[in-house]
């Protein structure tokens, strides 16, 4: 039997399972060539064979009912709004789609039209609302995020409501932050069609009071991305001054109104860059697009700009800096969300595998007495001796685990917050606060250390107490480990955004620290993802 009359054959149990057949004089099925075709092209899934098999394998797009005309207009519509949402437009075609709806000239092509008005339909939905990417993991593997497929049934389901073209037109994230990125997507785009931002500063050193062609060069920049007004002014004055501090304030800089090389390299970064940014944190809301969204209280950290924020019915009602794992690749900061549901005030800190054998094995076989503010212990939990040698034990045999008891040089400062995960990441204090006072703070083995823990352990407990900062304090002074449960779970969403945006709609961006929005624009690219027109 051929792969054609087997596919016949199955498509005919399906219609007859179904009821959706008509006899014939001598009583035999009569399938027709529209059934046949859908059935035979819907067996790829099986979610979508459920669905046609349910109705009797009526049509939804190519009936002539005004239902299905309905359904045809709304998704032609929203075909054309692709590009608008950083989506790969070729990948849909709606020209192509209108060409082949009109060559239809029999009952099988019709069905075979219907499948591939479903397919397309379902491919556009899922690409809308939760992401061109598949599997982020796959760009890199730090990018462990779950992202919120909805199945099959849903999107068909929701198509069959009364208003088909609302319902496509709500599966964006509805978030004020994708509605903001994808204006700043359109003045990128409209910017780049007028020409850019104009010739790049030269490189160097340029501060107040100066004059020549680089302070022109600078003037000019500015304007043109408009952070100054119009001046012919040529010398490195007070107006000047403010646009590059307003720059650096929105770049993640030292705000100093000087443009030295950091500020400079900063400014000569193209809009065409600046719009990949963009259009990469728009994919990044849509793998965050939860049914829930992300929380009525949540917390946010954006590793990107080395800070953790509380969220309250979408204001922000905390902030602290934040110091994040380094660039190395085994120590970066992964991306995922969970739950926070306790602290541990006074916490030991127990010392992850990697690090004892990585950094702390090294110098224990040269000396036993070393890292003398560290316990090593057996599977037990026993405290071994270090009268004894080291020296033969490598990386896959050393039987020991390493932990620091509470106190002032605990790794781990006063207090950590949980989230239990399988990365076993979580945010802490730090007794390093020297760090937070630089501009780039990446220097974490993944976990995220906060500048004012205290004050955030006090906004997670107000909920549940009259007196946070007393119920914090009182065990903290008792320099026991002690763990203090959050009543109501918060989820917390380590996120990477080098462009985001603020309640006022001015876009921040920040550096792309470890070089994961390049990797996830190469997908974006592959995929069919374009810059202005062009594909990049």
């Amino acid at each position: 039997m051929t792969h054609r009359m087997l596919l016949r054959s199955v498509a005919i149990l399906a219609i007859c399972a179904a009821g959706y057949t008509a006899p014939t004089a001598a009583g035999a099925v009569q399938v027709t060539a529209f059934q046949q075709a859908v059935a035979e092209n819907v067996s790829r899934d099986s979610q979508v064979a459920a669905f046609y098999r349910d109705r009797g394998f009526a049509p939804i797009w190519t009936g002539g009912t005004q239902e299905d005309l309905e359904r045809r207009t709304a998704l032609l519509e929203a075909l054309s709004s692709a590009r608008h949402h950083g989506l790969p437009a070729d990948r849909y075609k709606p020209e192509t789609l209108l060409s082949r709806m009109a060559s239809v000239r029999s009952g099988y092509d019709r069905g075979e039209m219907e499948v591939a008005l479903t397919e397309l339909y379902l491919r556009f939905a899922r690409d809308l609302q939760t992401g061109i990417i598949d599997e982020p993991r796959s760009v890199r593997r730090a990018i462990v995020r779950d992202v919120p497929r909805r199945d099959a049934q849903y999107y068909l389901s929701g198509l069959m409501s009364e208003s088909p073209g609302a319902f496509i037109a709500q599966l964006a994230p509805k978030s004020h932050e994708y509605a903001r990125l994808m204006k700043a997507k359109m003045r990128l785009e409209h910017r780049i069609a007028h020409g850019g931002w104009g010739a790049p500063v030269p490189m160097g050193k340029l501060e107040p009071g100066q004059t020549g062609a680089g302070v022109i060069a600078l003037r000019n920049r500015l304007i043109a991305m408009g952070y100054l007004e119009r001046t012919v002014s040529a010398r490195y004055d007070a107006p000047i001054i403010e646009a590059v501090q307003q720059f650096q304030d929105r770049h993640g800089l030292v705000i100093d109104g000087i443009a030295g090389s950091s500020t400079i390299e900063e400014i000569n970064v193209t809009p065409q860059e600046r719009l990949k940014s963009v259009m990469v944190a728009m994919e990044r809301e849509r793998w965050i697009n939860k049914p829930e969204g992300l929380g009525q209280r949540h917390i946010l950290v954006n590793i990107t700009d080395f800070t953790a924020r509380i969220f309250d019915d979408g204001k922000l009602t905390f902030e602290t800096r934040s110091v994040v794992g380094h660039q190395d690749f085994d120590r970066q900061t992964p991306e995922f969300s969970d739950e926070m549901d306790h602290m541990v005030i006074n916490p030991s800190w127990y010392v992850p595998r990697s690090i004892v054998v990585g950094e702390y094995l090294p110098k224990l076989r040269a000396n036993p007495g070393a890292l003398s503010h560290m316990e090593i212990t057996d599977s037990r939990g026993r405290v071994v001796s270090r009268n004894r040698s080291f020296a033969g034990y490598t990386a896959r045999n050393f039987p020991f685990s390493m932990r620091q008891q509470p106190g002032p040089r605990n790794a781990l400062g006063t207090v950590k917050f949980m989230f239990p995960n399988k990365y076993n990441i979580y945010l802490h204090d730090t007794p390093s606060k020297s760090l937070f006072d630089r501009s780039v703070r990446a220097f974490s083995h993944g976990c995220v250390r906060l500048s004012d823990p205290h004050d955030f352990a006090h906004a997670l407990l107000a909920l549940q107490t009259d007196d946070p900062e007393g119920l914090f304090n009182r065990y903290l002074r008792t320099g026991r480990e002690t763990r203090v449960n959050l009543e109501t779970p918060i989820p917390v969403h380590l996120i990477y955004r080098t462009a985001f945006t603020s309640p006022k709609g001015d876009v921040q961006y920040r550096r792309d620290i470890y070089g994961r929005d390049d990797a996830i624009w190469n997908a974006l690219s592959a995929a069919g993802v374009e810059i202005s027109g062009i594909q990049s």
